[in-house]
Protein backbone atom coordinates (compact mmCIF):
# COMPACT_ATOMS: atom_id res chain seq x y z
CA UNK A 1 0.00 0.00 0.00
CA UNK A 2 3.19 1.98 0.35
CA UNK A 3 4.35 1.99 -2.82
CA UNK A 4 0.34 2.80 -4.09
CA UNK A 5 0.43 5.88 -1.63
CA UNK A 6 3.41 7.63 -3.52
CA UNK A 7 1.34 8.13 -6.53
CA UNK A 8 -1.66 9.57 -4.20
CA UNK A 9 1.15 11.42 -2.18
CA UNK A 10 2.26 13.27 -5.80
CA UNK A 11 -0.88 14.22 -6.63
CA UNK A 12 -1.78 15.88 -3.30
CA UNK A 13 0.97 18.62 -3.77
CA UNK A 14 -1.07 19.82 -6.90
CA UNK A 15 -4.22 21.62 -7.16
CA UNK A 16 -6.42 18.90 -9.17
CA UNK A 17 -9.93 19.76 -7.52
CA UNK A 18 -10.35 22.36 -10.70
CA UNK A 19 -13.70 23.66 -11.33
CA UNK A 20 -14.55 23.33 -15.30
CA UNK A 21 -16.11 26.80 -15.37
CA UNK A 22 -13.25 28.38 -13.79
CA UNK A 23 -10.98 27.02 -16.55
CA UNK A 24 -13.38 28.17 -18.89
CA UNK A 25 -12.91 31.76 -17.65
CA UNK A 26 -9.18 31.75 -17.89
CA UNK A 27 -9.22 31.09 -21.16
CA UNK A 28 -11.52 33.80 -22.11
CA UNK A 29 -9.84 35.91 -20.55
CA UNK A 30 -6.16 35.04 -22.12
CA UNK A 31 -7.65 34.74 -25.71
CA UNK A 32 -10.06 38.27 -25.57
CA UNK A 33 -7.31 40.04 -24.04
CA UNK A 34 -4.02 38.52 -25.59
CA UNK A 35 -4.97 36.88 -29.15
CA UNK A 36 -4.41 39.91 -31.39
CA UNK A 37 -1.16 40.40 -30.75
CA UNK A 38 -0.14 37.38 -31.63
CA UNK A 39 -2.30 36.92 -34.73
CA UNK A 40 0.82 37.95 -36.94
CA UNK A 41 2.58 35.95 -39.59
CA UNK A 42 5.94 36.14 -37.48
CA UNK A 43 3.95 33.95 -35.55
CA UNK A 44 2.43 31.94 -37.87
CA UNK A 45 6.23 31.23 -38.95
CA UNK A 46 7.01 29.90 -36.07
CA UNK A 47 4.02 28.20 -35.26
CA UNK A 48 4.93 26.56 -38.47
CA UNK A 49 8.49 25.71 -37.46
CA UNK A 50 6.73 23.83 -34.40
CA UNK A 51 4.40 21.20 -36.34
CA UNK A 52 4.60 17.57 -36.13
CA UNK A 53 2.95 17.23 -40.02
CA UNK A 54 1.20 13.66 -39.40
CA UNK A 55 -0.63 10.94 -41.24
CA UNK A 56 -2.19 8.17 -39.32
CA UNK A 57 -4.35 6.32 -41.94
CA UNK A 58 -5.90 2.94 -42.08
CA UNK A 59 -4.93 3.02 -46.11
CA UNK A 60 -1.06 5.34 -45.42
CA UNK A 61 1.05 2.87 -47.60
CA UNK A 62 4.64 2.95 -47.98
CA UNK A 63 4.90 4.67 -51.31
CA UNK A 64 2.33 7.38 -50.02
CA UNK A 65 4.37 7.99 -46.63
CA UNK A 66 7.73 8.64 -49.07
CA UNK A 67 5.97 11.00 -51.05
CA UNK A 68 4.72 12.96 -47.88
CA UNK A 69 8.23 12.85 -46.61
CA UNK A 70 9.11 14.19 -49.97
CA UNK A 71 6.98 17.18 -49.35
CA UNK A 72 9.08 18.38 -46.28
CA UNK A 73 12.41 17.63 -48.17
CA UNK A 74 11.13 20.03 -50.79
CA UNK A 75 9.70 22.44 -48.79
CA UNK A 76 13.99 22.71 -46.66
CA UNK A 77 15.40 25.73 -47.75
CA UNK A 78 12.67 26.91 -50.36
CA UNK A 79 11.53 30.42 -48.23
CA UNK A 80 12.36 31.82 -45.08
CA UNK A 81 9.83 29.77 -43.33
CA UNK A 82 11.51 27.17 -40.86
CA UNK A 83 10.29 23.59 -42.07
CA UNK A 84 8.49 21.58 -39.59
CA UNK A 85 9.62 19.90 -36.55
CA UNK A 86 8.77 16.39 -37.13
CA UNK A 87 6.83 13.82 -39.06
CA UNK A 88 4.93 11.84 -37.09
CA UNK A 89 3.92 8.38 -38.74
CA UNK A 90 3.09 4.82 -37.89
CA UNK A 91 5.87 2.96 -36.08
CA UNK A 92 6.14 0.66 -39.50
CA UNK A 93 6.36 3.41 -41.43
CA UNK A 94 9.68 4.50 -39.71
CA UNK A 95 11.95 2.78 -41.84
CA UNK A 96 10.41 4.39 -44.71
CA UNK A 97 10.79 7.95 -43.39
CA UNK A 98 14.27 7.76 -42.55
CA UNK A 99 15.00 6.58 -45.96
CA UNK A 100 13.36 9.31 -47.59
CA UNK A 101 14.30 11.98 -45.32
CA UNK A 102 17.04 15.02 -46.39
CA UNK A 103 15.64 17.35 -44.24
CA UNK A 104 16.99 18.23 -41.20
CA UNK A 105 13.39 17.07 -39.31
CA UNK A 106 12.94 14.57 -36.50
CA UNK A 107 10.90 11.79 -37.00
CA UNK A 108 8.29 10.64 -34.50
CA UNK A 109 6.22 7.38 -34.29
CA UNK A 110 2.62 6.76 -32.58
CA UNK A 111 3.26 3.30 -30.03
CA UNK A 112 2.10 1.98 -27.13
CA UNK A 113 -1.25 0.18 -28.97
CA UNK A 114 -2.32 3.49 -30.04
CA UNK A 115 -4.76 4.97 -30.49
CA UNK A 116 -6.45 2.73 -27.54
CA UNK A 117 -3.03 1.49 -24.86
CA UNK A 118 -5.25 -1.69 -24.68
CA UNK A 119 -2.92 -4.41 -25.42
CA UNK A 120 -0.03 -6.22 -23.48
CA UNK A 121 2.84 -3.84 -21.41
CA UNK A 122 5.37 -6.30 -23.10
CA UNK A 123 4.10 -5.09 -26.76
CA UNK A 124 3.99 -1.48 -25.61
CA UNK A 125 7.88 -1.67 -24.57
CA UNK A 126 8.56 -4.28 -27.72
CA UNK A 127 7.06 -1.80 -30.52
CA UNK A 128 8.79 1.26 -28.80
CA UNK A 129 11.98 -0.06 -29.22
CA UNK A 130 11.47 -1.39 -32.39
CA UNK A 131 10.45 2.21 -33.60
CA UNK A 132 13.44 3.82 -31.99
CA UNK A 133 15.99 0.88 -33.43
CA UNK A 134 14.06 1.67 -36.83
CA UNK A 135 15.34 5.78 -36.64
CA UNK A 136 12.37 7.33 -34.11
CA UNK A 137 13.67 10.25 -32.62
CA UNK A 138 10.17 10.77 -30.63
CA UNK A 139 7.54 8.37 -29.23
CA UNK A 140 4.10 9.00 -29.12
CA UNK A 141 1.78 7.17 -26.69
CA UNK A 142 -1.74 7.00 -24.88
CA UNK A 143 -1.67 7.22 -20.84
CA UNK A 144 -3.51 3.88 -19.84
CA UNK A 145 -6.80 5.07 -19.23
CA UNK A 146 -8.32 1.59 -17.84
CA UNK A 147 -5.41 1.84 -15.35
CA UNK A 148 -6.76 5.90 -14.65
CA UNK A 149 -10.00 5.35 -14.27
CA UNK A 150 -9.57 2.37 -12.15
CA UNK A 151 -7.64 4.56 -9.73
CA UNK A 152 -4.66 2.18 -10.59
CA UNK A 153 -1.95 4.54 -10.57
CA UNK A 154 1.15 2.59 -9.54
CA UNK A 155 0.35 0.38 -13.07
CA UNK A 156 -0.30 3.57 -14.96
CA UNK A 157 3.30 5.37 -13.94
CA UNK A 158 5.16 1.59 -13.56
CA UNK A 159 3.71 1.28 -17.55
CA UNK A 160 5.26 4.90 -18.93
CA UNK A 161 8.20 4.32 -16.78
CA UNK A 162 9.19 0.85 -18.62
CA UNK A 163 8.09 2.69 -22.06
CA UNK A 164 10.27 5.30 -21.52
CA UNK A 165 13.44 3.50 -20.56
CA UNK A 166 12.44 1.13 -24.26
CA UNK A 167 12.93 5.06 -25.74
CA UNK A 168 16.48 5.05 -24.58
CA UNK A 169 17.63 8.73 -26.29
CA UNK A 170 14.50 9.34 -27.95
CA UNK A 171 11.93 11.65 -26.23
CA UNK A 172 8.51 10.79 -25.26
CA UNK A 173 5.53 12.58 -25.17
CA UNK A 174 2.59 11.15 -23.11
CA UNK A 175 -0.97 11.50 -24.93
CA UNK A 176 -3.73 11.95 -22.12
CA UNK A 177 -6.91 11.81 -24.63
CA UNK A 178 -8.59 15.09 -22.76
CA UNK A 179 -11.82 14.04 -24.61
CA UNK A 180 -12.43 10.88 -22.83
CA UNK A 181 -10.95 12.46 -19.35
CA UNK A 182 -13.28 15.55 -20.17
CA UNK A 183 -13.01 17.33 -16.85
CA UNK A 184 -10.17 20.04 -15.74
CA UNK A 185 -9.48 17.80 -12.75
CA UNK A 186 -8.78 14.28 -14.21
CA UNK A 187 -6.90 15.84 -16.62
CA UNK A 188 -5.06 17.97 -14.16
CA UNK A 189 -4.23 14.28 -12.46
CA UNK A 190 -3.49 12.84 -15.42
CA UNK A 191 -0.91 15.19 -16.64
CA UNK A 192 0.34 15.14 -12.68
CA UNK A 193 0.91 11.30 -13.05
CA UNK A 194 2.19 11.50 -16.53
CA UNK A 195 4.89 14.17 -15.62
CA UNK A 196 6.27 11.89 -12.49
CA UNK A 197 6.69 9.12 -15.05
CA UNK A 198 8.89 10.65 -16.77
CA UNK A 199 7.06 11.97 -19.98
CA UNK A 200 9.60 14.36 -21.82
CA UNK A 201 5.99 16.13 -23.25
CA UNK A 202 2.34 16.19 -22.57
CA UNK A 203 -0.34 15.90 -25.72
CA UNK A 204 -3.39 16.60 -25.82
CA UNK A 205 -5.59 14.27 -27.85
CA UNK A 206 -5.02 10.86 -30.54
CA UNK A 207 -7.69 12.77 -33.07
CA UNK A 208 -9.01 9.38 -32.77
CA UNK A 209 -12.73 8.68 -31.02
CA UNK A 210 -13.03 11.14 -28.71
CA UNK A 211 -12.72 15.07 -29.13
CA UNK A 212 -9.45 16.55 -30.26
CA UNK A 213 -7.82 19.45 -28.19
CA UNK A 214 -9.49 21.98 -26.12
CA UNK A 215 -8.36 25.32 -25.10
CA UNK A 216 -9.33 24.50 -21.63
CA UNK A 217 -7.49 20.98 -21.76
CA UNK A 218 -4.35 23.07 -22.41
CA UNK A 219 -4.95 25.64 -19.95
CA UNK A 220 -4.94 22.85 -17.82
CA UNK A 221 -1.74 20.61 -18.59
CA UNK A 222 0.70 24.21 -19.14
CA UNK A 223 -0.72 24.72 -15.44
CA UNK A 224 0.45 21.40 -14.43
CA UNK A 225 3.87 21.44 -16.38
CA UNK A 226 4.61 24.90 -14.83
CA UNK A 227 4.32 23.83 -10.99
CA UNK A 228 6.03 20.27 -11.90
CA UNK A 229 8.94 22.16 -13.23
CA UNK A 230 8.86 24.71 -10.11
CA UNK A 231 8.70 21.85 -8.32
CA UNK A 232 11.62 19.52 -9.70
CA UNK A 233 13.53 21.84 -11.84
CA UNK A 234 12.69 19.65 -15.42
CA UNK A 235 11.24 21.74 -17.98
CA UNK A 236 8.68 19.48 -20.20
CA UNK A 237 6.84 20.33 -23.27
CA UNK A 238 3.37 20.46 -25.00
CA UNK A 239 1.69 19.26 -27.90
CA UNK A 240 -1.81 20.03 -28.91
CA UNK A 241 -3.35 17.75 -31.27
CA UNK A 242 -6.60 16.71 -32.70
CA UNK A 243 -8.80 18.95 -34.77
CA UNK A 244 -6.54 21.62 -35.18
CA UNK A 245 -6.49 23.24 -38.82
CA UNK A 246 -7.51 26.70 -38.88
CA UNK A 247 -4.23 29.38 -38.32
CA UNK A 248 -6.63 31.29 -35.50
CA UNK A 249 -7.37 27.83 -33.62
CA UNK A 250 -3.04 27.46 -33.93
CA UNK A 251 -2.44 30.88 -32.74
CA UNK A 252 -4.77 30.69 -29.48
CA UNK A 253 -2.90 27.51 -28.54
CA UNK A 254 0.17 29.67 -28.79
CA UNK A 255 -1.46 32.57 -27.14
CA UNK A 256 -2.34 29.93 -24.11
CA UNK A 257 1.17 28.46 -23.77
CA UNK A 258 2.70 31.82 -24.32
CA UNK A 259 1.03 33.47 -20.85
CA UNK A 260 1.05 29.77 -18.77
CA UNK A 261 4.42 28.92 -19.39
CA UNK A 262 6.30 32.12 -21.25
CA UNK A 263 8.47 33.22 -24.56
CA UNK A 264 11.05 30.43 -23.45
CA UNK A 265 8.44 27.49 -24.63
CA UNK A 266 7.29 29.07 -28.06
CA UNK A 267 9.84 26.54 -30.02
CA UNK A 268 9.96 23.02 -31.19
CA UNK A 269 12.12 21.95 -28.20
CA UNK A 270 8.40 22.90 -26.08
CA UNK A 271 6.32 23.40 -28.32
CA UNK A 272 4.24 21.15 -30.72
CA UNK A 273 1.10 21.09 -32.60
CA UNK A 274 0.50 17.70 -34.20
CA UNK A 275 -1.40 18.54 -37.93
CA UNK A 276 -2.30 17.32 -41.54
CA UNK A 277 -4.57 20.36 -42.83
CA UNK A 278 -2.86 23.27 -40.64
CA UNK A 279 0.59 23.02 -42.67
CA UNK A 280 -1.82 24.77 -45.82
CA UNK A 281 -3.81 27.05 -43.93
CA UNK A 282 -0.50 28.73 -42.20
CA UNK A 283 1.15 29.04 -45.61
CA UNK A 284 -1.83 30.15 -47.04
CA UNK A 285 -2.20 32.90 -44.22
CA UNK A 286 1.89 33.73 -43.96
Amino acid sequence: MAETDKYRDTLKKYKTDLKDADITGKVNEIISKKFAANNSKEVYKRIYSCIDLTSLNSTDTREGIWKFTEGVNDFEGSSDISNVAAICVFPNFVETVKEALTANVNIAAVSGGFPSSQTFTEVKIAETALAVASGADEIDIVLNLGYFFDENYEELAEEIEEIKHACRDAKLKVILETGALKSASNIMKASVLALYSGADFLKTSTGKGYEGASLEAAYVMCTAIKEYEAKNGRRVGFKASGGISTTEDAVKYYTIVKEVLGDEYLNSEYFRIGASRLTNNLLESI
